[in-house]
Order: structure tokens, then sequence, then C-alpha cells
């Protein structure tokens, strides 16, 4: 058994500061108050001295780590996520790809998830393939904009049906529901998102009961209806934040690019901080992108880290907060419910950080990484 000893416990809703939590083969043992807490004498000890120490960050939506792709070095990406607190991660695999890139794309994924350095991959994000081939890099590139057709998806939804937690889908393509029911009859658990749509409330919603439980990179890449020139109207955004059941994913970079920093603080006081995912959405690209973001910019190169750590500078919130935004809501959201909270029973996936998320310390099933 080991102790964690001398630590600021960060728990779903509060913290148990000069506390201490034990844990057993790769689980949370238990934990409390040092001062009310036996503590066995043979127990190895980890001083935290006075760190935070949260649940492994759960990111559900990147495609790179280190500048790398999943696809090109699955061991470099994971490893970087890993080095940064994110104890599971799941790489995104973007429309640009056929199916047989995609076929080949979730076999080689596969293949490095039983490497040990990949043993934070818990599986894929499906980033496609019917979206709307209006939005998103690599637009020019889609190979999706014909009609569904079982003979195009078939294969990808054999290849990754189990571990395919996530699909990504534009409700407003016609005949989606097709590729909605083939998901669902190989996997009746699957999830989906609306992501590069410009759907209407009706499209989307009318989705919802078969698992359509996220909005993709909330307010990117999310269409803008209008009626008239004076009046918006209602499209993706509006609907993700009036649908209780729906959370929102954000990619919170440093300048409020991807998200301004005055629409992170209405998404959450609309959504509520138990309907809030942070995702790092990482890319692979180099040169300078800001004064006038020209062009069409990329994902990020976040990690959720940092990540949470401009959400607390942004919108004023917590570290109970960001930790929530950033393990417990993704991992609920995607049906992982033995991580994402420090409980007994969960797995000791943990990181151990300081009041401005710089992480010291990551534990991945009750083992130390280095």
């Amino acid at each position: 058994m080991i102790a964690i000893i001398n630590a600021t416990l960060v728990m779903r809703d509060h913290l148990i500061e000069d506390a201490v939590l034990f844990i057993e083969d790769g689980k949370v043992a238990g934990f409390g108050e040092m001062r009310y807490t036996e503590i066995p004498a043979d127990c190895e000890k980890l001083d935290a001295e006075g760190a935070f120490v949260g649940p492994g960050f759960v990111d559900i939506h990147t495609h790179a780590g280190d500048n790398c792709f999943f696809t090109d070095d699955p061991v470099r990406a994971a490893v970087h996520h890993l080095k940064h607190g994110t104890t599971t991660v799941l790489p995104a695999l973007y429309y640009s790809m056929d199916t047989a890139g995609y076929v080949k794309a979730i076999g080689d994924l596969r293949e490095a998830m039983k490497k040990p350095e990949c043993k934070n991959i818990g599986g894929f994000y499906m980033e496609g393939p019917y979206l709307n081939p209006k939005f998103g890099c690599d637009r020019d590139k889609n190979p999706w904009k014909g009609p569904v057709d079982a003979a195009n998806y078939g294969p990808v939804i054999e290849a990754g049906w189990d571990l395919a937690r996530v699909w990504c889908l534009a409700p407003e393509r016609e005949n989606i529901l097709e590729f909605v029911e083939a998901v669902r009859a190989k996997n009746p658990n699957a999830v989906f998102t609306v992501a590069h749509s410009e759907a209407s409330p009706q499209d989307i919603e009318a989705l919802m009961p078969y698992g359509l439980k996220i909005g993709t990179h909330h307010t990117n890449a999310t269409g803008d209806r209008v009626k008239y020139p004076e009046v918006r109207g209602v499209c993706v955004d509006e609907t993700v934040n009036y649908n209780r059941d729906i959370y929102a994913e954000l990619i919170c970079d440093s300048r409020g690019i991807h998200v301004d920093p005055y629409m992170l603080r209405l998404v959450r006081k609309i959504k509520g901080d138990d309907r809030i995912i942070l995702i790092s959405d990482a890319y692979v690209g180099d040169g300078p992108i800001p004064p006038g973001y020209e062009g069409v910019f990329a994902g990020s190169k976040l990690t959720l880290d940092i990540a949470c750590h401009n959400m607390m500078k942004h919108t004023g919130a917590s570290i109970v907060d960001v930790f929530r935004f950033a393990a417990y809501n993704p991992a609920q959201a995607i049906g992982m419910r033995d991580r994402g909270e420090i409980a007994v029973g969960k797995r000791a996936d943990l990181v151990l950080v300081d009041y401005r998320m710089n992480v010291q310390k990551v534990i991945f099933k009750g083992e130390v990484q280095q």
C-alpha cells in the first residue's frame, strides 16, 4: 500500500487539506485528514509537500502531442500527454481520411495501445466521417462530401466500433440517421457529438435519443444561421447552450483565440460546471498565426494542465472546478466511470500540481511515472 501524505486533495466539489490518500492494487483505497487517519507502519510513503492532488486528466479530443500526430508517432504523443497529467487520452481521427485511411489509422493505434508507453490511450475520438464539408481545416480534402453510404462507412465502423468511444457528425447531413443506427447496432453505448455543423435545433435534438450528448469544440466550426441581415437566428451554439443534457467542449487557449474569455464565462454561466469539458484539440502546425488569425487555424498546442490554468485565468474558476472540467466531466460523458475523481475503488490515476496547475508528479494506476 502507498500513502500520499501532506496533500491537498481535490475532490469533486471541495478540498481536503493536510490529507493522506491510500493506494492499493492500482486503486484509491481510502483518504482523509492526516490528523484523524492512522497510517500503517508498513506503508510506502510519498510526500506531496502540500501539493494539490487531483484526478488524472481525461482528454477526449486531441490529435497530437509534442507537435506530433498520434497517427505518426503514438508513443511520442501519448508520453507527452502523460507527462502533462493526462492519464486517459482519446486520439482524434479526422475526416480528411478516406475509408482505407480510417481503417489503417484505427489498426495502427490498436497495435500502439499494446505498448506500455501508450497505456494512457483509452480509445479513439472519431472526428468524422460525416461532418459538414463547409467547416474545418483540410476541407478541400474531405472525401466524405457524397451521400451517406454503408459501402464507405461500414468498414470504418467494423474496424473501430469497440474502441471508438465518440463519433462526431453533422446532424443536417442527409440520411445521417442511417449511419447513427449502424454505429449503435455494433455499440449501443456509442456517444455522438454535433460537430463541424450548421444544423438547426430540430436536427440536433432529433439525435439526442440516439446518444448525441456533446458539442464538439463549442463555438468553433459551428454555423451561423441568419434569418435577416439584422437578425441572428439559432444554430449549433444556441442548441448546445439550451439543452441541459449536452456537454460543451471548450478549447481554452491563453489568448482566448478559440473561445473568447467573455464567451467562456457566458458558457459556464449557462451550462453549469457539470456540463463543461476542457479539451486540448492539439494539432501539428508551425509558424505564426495571430495577429488577425489569418486563414483557418486548426486545433491548438495545448495540454490539459495548461488549459486548466487558462480557464482559471479567464473565468475565475477554482482548482476544484477545473479538475471537474478536465477529469470528472469528460469521464462521465464517455462512460468511463472508473476514473475522473478521487473516490474509493476508482482508478488511482492522479496528478500532483501547484496552485497554477504546474504538474509535479503523475501517478497512473497507482504507479508514479518518471
